[in-house]
């Protein structure tokens, strides 16, 4: 399964059929055509672009403790490239995790109280990747989700990581990469099979995920995954994908007194 054609493209109805609850389990990964609408993922557009507008007014550092990632666009404007909880800020963008089809999706962690994340974690994030002079986030090395259990000293927890995309980005174009099989790895592998966010590079057994404005994107936390870098300069390198967690067990909401996680304590390394 080396090529973009060797995966299947599925679609989200209530309930996940046999044939996709089989192909996470092998492979740790599902890819949904088409999931929002494109009059739906403009109105998704256009309210980030909304909350952007209140945080650099307001030069909004951090959202429950967790900080807000500024850089460049391609004329040089100040502009959001990592949102946290965005949905908190926007009715719209709450809207969209009352979507009933992410219920589906609960079966995929295999313990009970499954939920959205919507006020867990980092909640609703939104990423703005563009390759240009200024940005501050144009890639993400490789990396797994559950590392963060890992920092806190607790037993890793089953996640998923659903990603809605609403640029369309061809594998030439950079984007999301995932290596199938690794969410059933061992802890070493988990730890140690690469250099977190540091290693940037191709891997043999990766797999390019190509998608279409509106596509849904759900990969297990214990995999891993990177964001490589369009080769491209400008508008044409621009990617925007909003990630929410389904997760489990306890209920762990954040609020304004939240701490900064440790972890992120690191995140404007990440470029």
């Amino acid at each position: 399964m080396a090529s973009l054609s060797d995966y299947p493209r599925f679609t989200l109805g209530a309930e996940l059929t046999q044939e996709q609850r089989a192909f996470f389990a092998k492979h740790g990964f599902l890819h949904f055509r088409p999931f929002a609408s494109p009059d739906q993922v403009q109105a998704y557009l256009k309210a980030t672009q909304e909350v952007q507008h209140d945080w650099l007014t307001n030069k909004v550092e951090k959202v429950n403790g967790v900080p807000i990632k500024y850089g460049k666009d391609v004329d040089g404007t100040p502009i959001v490239q990592r949102f946290a909880f965005a949905s908190q800020h926007s009715p719209i963008l709450h809207d969209l995790l009352q979507d009933k089809r992410f219920e589906a999706l609960f079966p995929l962690l295999e313990t009970p109280g499954g939920r959205v994340g919507e006020n867990e974690r980092d909640g609703l994030v939104v990423n703005h990747y563009v390759n240009v002079e200024g940005s501050e986030f144009s890639q993400m090395g490789w990396h797994t989700d559950s590392l963060r259990d890992v920092f806190y000293g607790k037993r890793i927890q089953p996640m998923l990581n659903v990603g809605l995309h609403l640029d369309g980005t061809k594998a030439t174009n950079g984007g999301l990469r995932v290596i199938p099989g690794t969410h059933r790895q061992g802890i070493g592998k988990m730890l140690f099979r690469k250099k977190y966010y540091k290693d940037v590079y191709y891997d043999p057994n990766e797999v390019a995920v190509e998608t279409e404005p509106g596509d849904l994107t759900v990969h297990d936390g214990r995999m891993w995954h990177r964001v490589a870098q369009s080769p491209l300069v400008g508008a044409e390198s621009r990617r925007r994908v909003m990630y929410v967690p389904i997760i489990g067990g306890k209920y762990q909401p954040k609020s304004e007194e939240s701490p900064t996680p440790f972890y992120l304590r690191f995140l404007h390394l990440v470029k």
